[in-house]
């Protein structure tokens, strides 16, 4: 069992089938990957937590199996993203409150993960609690982009978006609520996929996953996880192995009849494709904007009719942050009472935001969501495929806490330059983004494609053949690069 540079581009369908035929097996794989972090990690501080020892425990266990029972991962190495507890590894939430936290259980996207044969061999890093669009923290520091190591990766999942770029992971979870999966995989050139709520199942799964003053809201539809690689294929494999009802999550569905990665291999065509530079709620950049509209033309290329237009989005910051301040005084009201100095600011005005919140503002809300979950149901009995920028900015610098103007636009806080992410989030429709190409400077811009209530199938078959017209998939794994290089 020695490391092999070779296995690093190849794809994790590729991975999956090499196992499945026994020609690799799961310890040559951590074995590849321990070297690959030890070479390139230091340059980008992604992985933040390494557990080789148990994962080599797991792979063991996999590998006494028959073939045809090592579950749809068959011993394929995973990365975590540090906000979901791996039994027996340390898990901060990116917090110096749980700095030594050493969970006894692992929740549930783990627990359903590694019954479908994959091995966690790593945490990424994440901002603490996931608040906020870059990655850094007090406990591991910051998450630098690999294209440019001068600029930031986006968050939350930002650490898992520079695995799976810089070939220290082929497989790596995330999760969203502001774009948490789509900023970063646009910033980084991967693939980032926001499922349905209720898709995969998240949170504790059980005591010991987790504090008690941290256990998560079970069944709130608004943050999801996903699954996170460099190429659509390899989306879809994962989503087939994340997917399942879990009993910790009321919400969470059973898996559907038909495979993700058979749906890819379908290749079925959106009929009518929709195009917005903006959503007509943010400003966007104007290259960004440029680059994504051409990236667009290509399903004008495949065949699709494409139209611009989008759904009524104006009251989306009315929702979305009375929404996200009610989570969070949910989840860390008692870290504000108790903890406050440990906590950064962005965390500490999202609680506090809450207060000035009335039962009158919720009712209002509510039905103002209402609305407008139906004006996207409505927008999606015309259209099959939505589609517009990913993030409004190319990667900034990492000392930027987050984006605070574009043009003449100043944003009102941390996470309003997120809006054309959680303007989807607020829909409940599957969403992702996918590499559109690469400003005069060399930056990754991403392409978010949305899809209609319950699509994930039909969107990742759409977002394939784009990926194959498009023909970016090639361009990552890439060594860190220096804002000289």
């Amino acid at each position: 069992m020695t490391a092999d540079s070779s296995l690093i581009p190849r794809t994790a369908t590729e991975i999956v089938n090499l196992l499945r035929s026994e020609k690799i097996s799961p310890l040559d794989l951590l074995d590849t990957l321990e070297a690959r972090i030890a070479e390139v990690d230091g340059a980008v501080n992604a992985m933040v937590t390494l557990c080789f020892d148990r994962a080599r425990r797991e792979a063991r266990r996999i590998m006494a199996r028959p073939v045809g029972e090592r579950g749809r991962l068959a011993g394929m190495p995973v990365a975590i993203k540090d906000l979901n507890p791996v039994a027996g590894v340390r898990t901060t939430w990116g917090s110096p409150i749980y700095a030594d936290f050493v969970p006894t259980r692992s929740d549930c996207l783990v627990e359903i993960l590694e019954a479908e044969g994959a091995v966690i061999y790593a945490k990424t890093n994440t901002p603490e609690f996931g608040a906020g669009a870059n990655t850094f923290n007090e406990v591991f520091g910051a998450t630098v982009n690999p294209w440019d190591t001068s600029r930031s990766c986006a968050g939350s999942s930002g650490g898992s978006a520079v695995a799976l770029a810089t070939g220290q992971a082929w497989l790596a979870s995330g999760s969203d609520l502001g774009g948490s999966l789509r900023n970063p995989a646009s910033f980084c050139s991967v693939i980032g996929f926001r499922p349905s709520p209720g898709r995969v199942a998240a949170g504790p799964a059980g005591p010991g996953a987790a504090p008690d003053d941290l256990f998560g809201i079970p069944g709130q539809p608004f943050g999801v996880a996903g699954p996170m690689a460099r190429t659509v294929p390899d989306v879809a494999l994962m989503l087939d192995a994340m997917t399942g009802f879990h009993p910790a999550d009321p919400i969470s569905l059973p898996r559907e009849a038909g495979r993700y990665v058979d749906a890819v291999a379908a290749r079925t065509l959106p009929r009518r494709v929709a195009f917005s530079r903006d959503l007509g709620v943010t400003p966007v950049d104007p290259e960004v904007a440029e680059i994504c509209e051409a990236a667009c033309r290509r399903f004008s290329d495949l065949g699709c009719t494409v139209e611009e237009a989008h759904p009524d989005f104006s009251d989306i910051q009315d929702i979305f942050q009375t929404w996200r301040a009610l989570l969070f005084y949910t989840g860390k009201r008692t870290l504000l009472e108790t903890r406050r100095s440990e906590l950064k600011p962005e965390v500490i005005w999202n609680i506090e935001r809450a207060s000035d919140i009335s039962v009158d503002d919720f009712a209002r809300v509510e039905l103002a969501r209402g609305r407008y979950i139906d004006r996207a149901r409505a927008f999606f009995e015309t259209y099959d495929l939505l589609v517009c920028p990913a993030t409004v900015v190319p990667p900034y610098p990492v000392e930027q806490r987050y984006v605070e103007r574009l043009g003449d636009h100043e944003f009102s806080n941390y996470v309003e330059w997120l809006t054309i992410a959680y303007a989807i989030t607020m829909t409940g429709h599957p969403a992702m983004s996918v590499p559109a190409g690469f400003t005069a400077s060399g930056l990754p811009v991403g392409l978010q494609l949305v899809g209609g209530p319950r699509g994930e199938a039909a969107l990742l078959s759409a977002a394939a053949l784009y990926e194959e017209e498009a023909g970016l998939a090639g361009k990552v794994p890439i060594v860190p690069r220096s804002p000289a290089g």
